[in-house]
Formats: C-alpha cells, sequence, structure tokens
C-alpha cells in the first residue's frame, strides 16, 4: 500500500520553529521504519496496510501532541488486490536522475 499523507495544522509551527508541528508528523512517519519520500506538499509511504493505517492516525495525533491547536489532514491511498500494488520507486523511479 501507498498512502500519501498531508496535514496541515494550525499554526504550522511555533515563533521558534516555522514548521514544528509539520515536523512532528514527518518524525513520527519515520520513527515507523517504513518506507517513505518527504515532499513539499506531503509525504509518501509505503509498506503492509496493517502497518500503514494506523501509522496516519499516529500521524495525524502528532500534530496535536506537538501543540497544534487544530488539524487537518489530507490521504491518497493506492492498494492492488493480492499483489500489494504498486511501490513508489514503480510509479516514480523513471522520473528521478
Amino acid at each position: 500500500m501507498i498512502a500519501e499523507i498531508q496535514c496541515l495544522p494550525t499554526p504550522p509551527g511555533t515563533s521558534q520553529d516555522r514548521y514544528a508541528h509539520v515536523d512532528a508528523a514527518i518524525a513520527e512517519i519515520q520513527a515507523s521504519g517504513l518506507g517513505h519520500e518527504v515532499g513539499p506538499l506531503g509525504t509518501s509511504v509505503e509498506g503492509p496496510p496493517e502497518e500503514v493505517w494506523p501509522l496516519l492516525r499516529r500521524v495525524h495525533e502528532a500534530c496535536l501532541a506537538s501543540g497544534a491547536t487544530g488539524v487537518v489532514t489530507i490521504v491518497k491511498l493506492a492498494e492492488g488486490a493480492g499483489d500489494g500494488g504498486p511501490t513508489i520507486e514503480d510509479l516514480t523511479g523513471k522520473f528521478r536522475p
């Protein structure tokens, strides 16, 4: 399964760290050990559905736990029946230098 998650916390960070709450969300993804790619408007994660689904909730909640007053989270999913579907490399590898 591939998931792309974009967290839009209010505010995105603090006066000392402009993107502190976004960084907290990304840190949760990094700690998961799943394959991921951070992008400018969201982060893609790949792994077994039973690991990705709970991670998405933890990422959303990490924004609130870090001090955001609110958060809107946008998620896109790709999953194939049986074979698990495409990988990040399948979808974007040919566009990398």
